[in-house]
């Protein structure tokens, strides 16, 4: 069965459990199903790798030492799936979740355990344990299926649950833009409101595409959200990334109050009002001016700044008002950090980009390590790229996000390759963006499209128009006398 196959089998079976649940609940239930299948497997596959080699598959150590959960008998799928007709199925997958934490430091209150619950139907979670029983994870690219399974389910997940599904799930393409832009291949990766870890996720396959090493990079993120901290830790957890998530408010708990990070990748809520600025008047943070009460937006700017490194570069989503805003103050922040020489680039994006929210998005570049370019910001329309997938939502193609990332590389590398091109790329200097009152919108720097060059004289072409023009005319007056002469003739056969 290929990947798609799995991926629309196995999406159909979960949507048939959702019943009186809400999409918001049964996404944890069944994404719970599928981490303890794939632990479960790769367990399994362990053991019999420990029983060729003449170990004992019950030690506990053989499974540590090649960073493989272990699974208690109770939690091992092939007992769940030989119960899976039982009326008490919800309760003994609760205790399966909680036996895992028991002997999982690091899973110790991820795990949702809540199947024993009224509202799940007993015997379509047993039919799904029958399905996913026949999915197997023990192949060499298991993480692989499993990545690509779980990254499947949560954009599902999120197209269904409309707006607030779309706040915990980033799009692959936006994600994929992003970290190919700022290159993460060493140091320190920071995500102040990291959802379910898809950034994280994207720059392991950046650094293993580039022949890196996973060793080579610290993860650091924070998640307000307890059930999608929860999510996320089961993504790191899938794929043996060995990040510090924590729970809480970034901005009124900061859980990583002293780390300065290399690279910070991330997708803050927009627009958040009433966030609590008031308690927030004198922190370190504002640098550059006290973020308005009414948006969060520019509290998410400086909060990243702080937290750069001396040589650290953070790309970022957000709305497009961040770009033009002159209320409540921000246009003065924005004024400040663009002089302060940090911001490298900003690309728009084409609209429908993220599943179910309407409002459009841009991406910001802040740079530390600007010493040859610290006068002039790279302004990049990308309005028009993407394709269409379904009726409701686009993707960034691979061209697109290459078209994108070459114009900013040869941009930064200062190679003589980077040229302007009207209507998708300019590199301004802070003076025309001064002239602009601050405003950073691609569209007041880059222009329109070049057309061919158009050598004849006005005069000439206005005559040579207006000939054409009564050509037509006269055409069109020969059609509707024939036309008048043709309804004539019908009515006279009448």
């Amino acid at each position: 069965m290929d990947i798609h196959k799995i991926e629309s089998t196995l999406w159909q079976a979960a949507d048939k459990l959702r019943g009186n649940l809400a999409p918001s609940d049964y996404k944890y239930v069944v994404l719970g199903l599928i981490f303890l299948k794939y632990i479960s497997d790769a367990f399994e596959k362990q053991r019999e790798k420990a029983i060729a080699d003449n170990f004992n598959p019950e030690d506990r150590d053989y499974y540590m030492a090649d960073n493989i959960f272990w699974v208690p008998r109770e939690a091992r799928w092939d007992y769940l799936a030989e119960n899976s007709k039982q009326s008490n199925i919800g309760v003994l997958i609760d205790n399966a979740m909680d036996s895992i934490e028991r002997d999982n430091a690091s899973l110790k209150g991820v795990l949702p355990k809540d199947y024993a619950r009224e509202a799940l139907d007993k015997r379509r979670l047993g039919e799904l344990i029958d399905l996913f029983t026949n999915v197997a994870f023990k192949s060499d690219n298991s993480k692989d299926l499993l990545g690509r399974v779980y990254e499947y389910f949560m954009g599902q997940f999120a197209d269904s649950e409309g707006k607030h599904g779309g706040e915990f799930f980033t799009p692959y393409s936006i994600v994929r833009l992003l970290v190919e832009m700022i290159q993460p291949y060493k140091g320190r990766i920071y995500d102040p409101a990291c959802g379910s870890g898809g950034m994280f996720v994207q720059s392991e396959k950046f650094i293993e595409a580039h022949q890196g090493k996973l060793g080579d990079i610290a993860v650091y993120g924070q998640e307000l959200n307890h059930t999608t901290w929860r999510l996320a830790k089961m993504n790191m957890a899938i794929r043996g990334i060995d990040a510090d998530i924590r729970q809480g408010d970034s901005f009124h708990s900061d859980k990583h109050k002293d780390l300065k990070a290399d690279y910070i990748l991330a997708n803050p809520p927009f627009n958040i009002s009433d966030w609590g600025v008031e308690s927030l008047q004198d922190d370190p943070r504002w640098k550059f001016g006290v973020p308005p009460r009414g948006n969060a937006n520019f509290g998410w700017i400086q909060h990243m700044i702080y937290h750069l490194a001396p040589n650290g570069v953070a790309g970022f989503v957000l709305a497009n008002g961040s770009m033009s805003s002159q209320s409540s103050g921000e246009g003065e922040i924005r004024k400040k950090i663009v002089e302060a020489g940090l911001v490298d680039c900003i690309v728009a994006l084409p609209s429908q980009l993220f599943f179910n929210v309407a409002i459009p998005c841009c991406l910001w570049f802040i740079s530390r390590d600007r010493a040859n370019r610290s006068d002039e910001v790279l302004f990049i329309d990308g309005r028009n790229l993407g394709k269409m997938i379904n009726r409701k939502n686009r993707e960034l193609t691979d061209e697109d996000i290459k078209k994108v990332t070459d114009a900013y590389h040869e941009w930064k590398s200062r190679d003589d390759k980077y040229e302007d091109i009207a209507g998708f790329c300019k590199a301004s200097k802070i003076d025309e963006i001064r002239e602009n009152d601050f405003v950073l919108t691609p569209g007041r720097y880059v222009g329109s499209e070049e057309v061919e060059e158009d050598d004849e004289e006005f005069a000439e072409k206005m005559k040579r128009l207006a000939t054409e023009l009564n050509e037509q005319f006269e055409k069109s007056h020969e059609l509707e006398a024939k036309i008048k002469e043709n309804l004539e003739k019908i009515k006279e056969s009448l």
